[in-house]
């Protein structure tokens, strides 16, 4: 093990509150459900939140294999990540929840912002159908993407679906529920086009 491992091994292994983190882990196992859906799905999560917790930024963007200059921060998550192109010098903050169940698309030189929620699925149907299960047919997924010099602040949503073109800031507390264009300051529930830049 190199010594930043060590160093990692030897807090937990000498921190008193492992029993405890056993004790839990084992009352966790007990819900334990043996079938394809909850092996697929936890073997996607198990070593994503354990890397979550060690990695740097950089660390962690490379981790899932996002391109050069990546940056990612504790507690981000991206659904469905086989589906999801990044270009290259992007930020995602903490918090941050990337949807590319539908397909995402996310330009260079973004920042998606903490507790920015981007989405390319959208189930109210298949609650309003009562229907909220997995694999619902009621379950509609859409491309999103998102431009190149893109600021996205948070906490905002984009819903499925929708486009944001390049050069495209994104104020705080924002509902994107259309796609726009670009070059443009939107804000707002549902967003609106604040400035032309």
């Amino acid at each position: 093990m190199n010594s930043s491992l060590d160093v990692i091994y030897s807090a937990i292994k000498n921190d008193g509150r492992l029993e405890k983190l056993i004790d839990e882990l084992e009352k966790a196992l007990e819900c334990y459900k043996d079938d394809e859906r909850n092996d697929s799905i936890r073997e996607k999560i198990i070593f994503r939140q354990f890397a979550d917790k060690i990695l740097t930024d950089q660390e962690r963007a490379a981790y899932y294999g996002l391109p050069e200059g990546c940056r990612m921060r504790e507690n981000a998550k991206i659904i469905s990540p086989e589906n999801f192109v990044c270009g290259k010098n992007v930020w995602i903050g903490e918090d941050a929840v990337l949807d590319a169940s539908g397909g995402l698309e996310i330009g260079e030189h973004t920042s998606v912002g903490l507790s920015v929620f981007i989405w390319s699925h959208s189930s109210h149907m298949a609650n309003i159908n009562m229907a909220n299960y997995p694999n619902s047919e009621f379950i509609e997924r859409k491309p999103t993407k998102i431009g190149n010099g893109v600021f996205i602040a948070g906490p905002s949503v984009i819903n499925a679906g929708v486009a944001i073109g390049n050069r495209t800031i994104v104020l705080p507390m924002s509902c994107i529920t259309k796609s726009f264009a670009g070059n443009c300051i939107i804000g707002g529930s549902p967003a609106k086009i604040i400035k032309e830049i």
